[in-house]
């Protein structure tokens, strides 16, 4: 049996407050603590994946997202 891939679709019930919670999580941290934060939150949620084929998925969707250009609407 293969095992499930990564499941893109949202699957937050409010991705606003999803986001809120994350911005909220940085507030008064200096870039450094922000950094620290984000590298515990990415440990915790990839053993929480547990899948390294489906992690190894999230990280290239990741790295490909983050350099593609950015959109801007007109003005």
């Amino acid at each position: 049996m293969t095992p499930p891939g990564l499941d893109t679709a949202c699957r937050l019930a409010d991705p606003d407050a999803a986001y809120r919670l994350l911005v909220e999580a940085h507030r008064g941290l200096s870039d450094e603590d922000s950094a620290r934060l984000n590298t515990r939150l990415v440990l915790i949620l990839a053993n929480q994946v547990g899948d390294p084929g489906v992690l190894r998925e999230a990280l290239a969707l990741a790295r490909q997202a983050g350099s593609a250009p950015s959109v801007h609407p007109s003005r």
